[in-house]
């Protein structure tokens, strides 16, 4: 029996690594490029003014019309819903 929780527990460790890690700095990223990209047009906002679902398309609307990268619009999308 033990031998069989042993190659089940093997088995969730190969599958967790084969997953990507998460990007631990996405969030300060994202902090700063809110900070530096938005407030050049917008006063700051807190970012539980708005939920999940209307920051996604808010960032999606700014990345076009600001020129964000795909990756700043990532990052700020992430930072502003974990401060949600």
């Amino acid at each position: 029996m033990g031998g069989a929780l042993a190659i089940a527990w093997l088995g969730t460790c190969a599958a967790s690594a084969a997953e990507p890690a998460p990007d631990v700095q996405a969030f300060a990223r994202g902090a700063q490029a809110w900070a530096d990209q938005c407030a050049r047009c917008h006063t700051m906002r807190d970012p539980r003014e708005l939920r999940d679902d209307q920051w996604r398309a808010v960032v999606t609307h700014m990345r076009i019309r600001g020129g964000l990268t795909g990756q700043q619009a990532r990052d700020i999308l992430r930072f502003l819903q974990e401060s949600n």
